[in-house]
This record gives C-alpha cells, sequence and structure tokens, in this order.
C-alpha cells in the first residue's frame, strides 16, 4: 500500500494524499493581481494533497521582482478566490506562501512610493530583470527602523487574515531562500545592535514575532512557515553557528506550535546540501506535520514517508511541467522535461500548456 497516495490529515484539513505542489515564483500576475491564467495553472494541477502558492507580497514594498502577485488588495483577494474556488472544486487543499522579499528587490519593480527594505543597509551580490530595463544591480536597501518593523508585522497579520478572506485553507510564511525574514536570521545580512540583531535570540525575534502575529490572527492550524538551513541562495553564505542556530529555531516554534514547517533543500540544484542530522533535529524537535523538498522522485518520496523522516513530500519542477504528476507517479508513466526559459516570462507558454497523459 502506497503512503505517497493515501489520505492524511493536516491540522484540521485531509488532504488527497501526502504529496504538496512546492511555492514556485512564476511571473504571470500582471499588475500584481490575480488573473485567470494563474487559475487555469493551480487548478490543472489540483490532484496535489496541497498546493502552497507562489509566494505573494504583504505590501508593496515586498514585491521586489516584476509580476509577482500581492495579498495587500481588494483586486488582489478578489483575483486569490477565483484561484481558491477552482481549486477547491477539483479537491486540493491550498495555502497562500507570504513572501516579502527585502533586499532582494529593485525599485523600478516597486510601486511609486514603496521601499526596499532590510534588517541592515547590505546589499545583494548578483543583479535582478527589470521589464522597463532589463537586468541591474541590486540596490542598497534601507535599515528598517523600529516602526518599519512594527508596521511589516501589521501587514504580515493583514495579509494572513487576507488569505482567509480569499478562501485559503492556510499560510506558509516565507523564512526561506534569501528573503526578509530569513535577512533577520542569517548574520550577514543582519548587523544590527538593537533587540533584533547579534544573538540568535535577536535574530529570530522579528521571524517569531511574525508568526506568533499570524497565529494569533488566524489560528496555529493555518500557519506554517518554509526554512531553508544550510541554503545559499540570494547571497547568503554558510558560517560556522547555523546548525545551533536553526535547532534553537525548531525549538522556539515547536513552542508556538504552528501547523508545519517546510524544509528547502537546494542540493539537486547544485547547492550545499542540508545535512540528514539537520532534518533530524527538526523531526526531533517539532512534534507536529514536518513537510520536506528537494529533488524527490516518487521512489524516494515513498521510501522517505515510509522511514518517517517527514509527513508531506514537496515537489517544484515536476508539477510545474506534470499538471497530472499524481497520476503519472502512480502509473509510473514517464514525465515531462521542465522548460527553464519559460519559468518566469509572461504568458501561457511553458505555464498551462504542458500536456497532460493521453494529450
Amino acid at each position: 500500500m502506497s503512503i505517497l497516495f493515501s489520505k492524511i490529515v493536516l491540522g484540521s484539513l485531509e488532504l488527497q494524499n501526502h504529496l504538496v505542489m512546492s511555492p514556485m515564483t512564476r511571473n504571470r500576475a500582471t499588475g500584481n493581481i490575480p488573473n485567470a491564467l494563474m487559475a487555469e495553472y493551480y487548478t490543472q494541477r489540483a490532484t496535489a494533497g496541497l498546493i502552497i502558492t507562489e509566494g505573494a507580497s504583504p505590501s508593496p514594498n515586498g514585491l521586489g521582482y516584476p509580476r509577482i502577485p500581492g495579498i495587500f488588495s481588494k483586486a488582489q483577494v478578489d483575483g486569490w478566490k477565483h484561484i481558491t474556488d477552482a481549486v477547491h472544486a477539483k479537491g486540493a487543499k491550498m495555502f497562500l506562501q507570504i513572501m516579502h522579499c527585502g533586499r532582494i528587490a529593485h525599485t523600478l519593480n516597486l510601486p511609486a512610493g514603496a521601499n526596499v527594505l532590510a534588517p541592515s543597509a547590505v546589499a545583494s551580490a548578483g543583479e535582478m530583470y527589470t521589464d522597463t530595463e532589463g537586468m541591474k544591480p541590486l540596490p542598497v536597501p534601507k535599515m528598517m527602523t523600529g516602526e518599519d518593523i512594527k508596521s511589516t508585522i501589521a501587514e504580515f497579520v493583514q495579509a494572513a487574515k487576507n488569505a482567509v478572506t480569499a478562501g485559503f485553507d492556510g499560510i506558509e510564511l516565507h523564512s526561506a531562500n534569501g528573503y526578509l525574514l530569513e535577512q533577520f536570521i542569517r548574520p550577514n545580512t543582519n548587523q544590527r545592535t538593537d533587540a533584533y540583531g547579534g544573538t540568535i535570540e535577536n535574530r529570530s525575534r522579528f521571524v517569531l514575532e511574525v508568526a506568533k502575529a499570524a497565529i494569533d490572527a488566524i489560528g496555529k492550524d493555518r500557519v506554517g512557515i518554509r526554512l531553508s538551513p544550510f541554503g545559499v541562495f540570494n547571497d547568503m553564505p554558510l558560517y560556522d553557528t547555523m546548525a545551533a542556530d536553526y535547532t534553537y529555531l525548531a525549538k522556539q516554534l515547536n513552542t508556538l506550535g504552528l501547523l508545519y514547517i517546510h524544509i528547502v533543500d537546494h542540493s539537486p540544484m547544485g547547492a550545499p546540501s542540508v545535512p540528514e542530522s539537520m532534518k533530524e533535529t527538526f523531526r526531533n524537535l517539532f512534534t507536529r506535520t514536518l513537510i520536506l523538498s528537494g529533488g524527490y522522485d516518487s521512489e524516494r518520496a515513498e521510501n522517505d514517508l515510509a522511514a518517517g523522516k517527514c509527513d508531506l513530500i514537496a515537489v517544484g519542477r515536476p508539477f510545474l511541467a506534470n499538471p497530472d504528476l499524481v497520476t503519472r507517479w502512480k502509473t509510473g508513466a514517464s514525465v515531462n522535461a521542465p522548460d527553464m526559459a519559460t519559468f518566469y516570462t509572461p504568458g501561457a507558454k511553458g505555464y498551462t500548456d504542458y500536456p497532460v497523459l493521453g494529450q
């Protein structure tokens, strides 16, 4: 009997299988508003047990990239509501990933009046694409004041409430991959000397305050978090106390009692691997649901579930290129290869036109 394709209870939800569609930035939200093309994309993939959306910004300041959706305006909430209704009708549950880009942003991608914010005024290495001027170096962000921190926590809370209004079953706080929440955790991006900088107790304060505020607003069964220990994406180098820091985080998140922790491992794409010992630490210290992701095929997914390494398996690119991934994995059918050239381009090509079995 396959575990992967059997039902599972997640908090107060019953999922139709143990497969999660990972959050993946796709840059199709023209004007930062979710649209009919996005509804088609997500609905095509609603045989997953749980769909976690691409990152949606809690405020104009958090938009960062071109054509990413938000969750701070009525038009955005209405756009998402069409998507959640369609996905629920097909049987999947759906969480909104809330992503504030922080310093991984360019002013040309932000609306008038918005600012590139970060824990400290430290620019990230690298460049970012803008629709108006092409590739541009990442700017030096504005160091967040105490007032900025308070208002940003309030934006996350309102975003969580907006997600529930839009019909989502819950939210995932994006505290991975070098974005704002992780920028507070990591010492290279957080050089503050106040209560939000220095020790791990201080560097994790913002993340834990956001998580607690979201739980207080919508309930612990509706809040998950994504972490990338040992991740180096977006200029986040490895450092000596990382294992100890993330062990501390695991304990604190367990105390908060939120629904799940989602660990991302980018080693299949050439990044350093997350040590098995780190994954085991989260498994041992966090008593609710653990989601693992990173280069899974059906066999490895089944094996890790059977071994009790995690409760759910998240997959990204296989779902991106195979709307009917569940059927393909169940039947052992071959899978479509993803077209990397169309990952972030506007329009339907490489987004909603991947063939399903029998086409």
